[in-house]
């Protein structure tokens, strides 16, 4: 299974929204939005993994699975590659370093270009223009 984690904030900090989508054989097997208020694009980028990651939990899935960001920073901050400078972020990061600690998830997180996340992506899109338009 593969899933598609997104996060945007127009204006950065600015609306945001968080999404993922699970794809199995080519199939969407699950989808989640979420729109967060006002937050940067990196909050947005990690509500995005939680999501995911409670989804993952809730469904009892086990197997290899795959989780596609097309942050750059957040899979090399997940996988270890770049230190954690904020704060703020650092909280986030840890959660899910617990998350799969705790729960044994054997997660491969891989950075992919917008392109090729362009499921998540646009779901983040549509949560966005709907809090504008219902002045969330």
């Amino acid at each position: 299974m593969i899933i598609y984690c997104d996060g945007g904030s127009r204006g950065n900090p600015g609306p945001a929204a968080s999404a993922f989508v699970a794809v199995k054989d080519d199939e969407i097997v699950y989808k989640e939005s979420k729109f967060l208020g006002i937050e940067t694009n990196n909050v947005a980028e990690y509500q995005a993994v939680l999501m995911a990651l409670n989804w993952i939990i809730d469904s009892n899935l086990k197997g290899e699975l795959v989780v596609n960001l097309d942050s750059q920073l957040v899979e090399r901050q997940i996988n270890g590659k770049y230190k954690v400078k904020s704060e703020k972020l650092k909280k986030f990061h840890k959660k899910i370093l617990d998350i799969l600690t705790i729960n044994n998830l054997k997660i491969k997180f891989v950075w992919a270009y917008r392109s090729d996340n362009e499921l998540a992506d646009t779901l983040v899109n549509e949560e966005l223009d709907a809090s504008a338009s219902t002045g969330k």
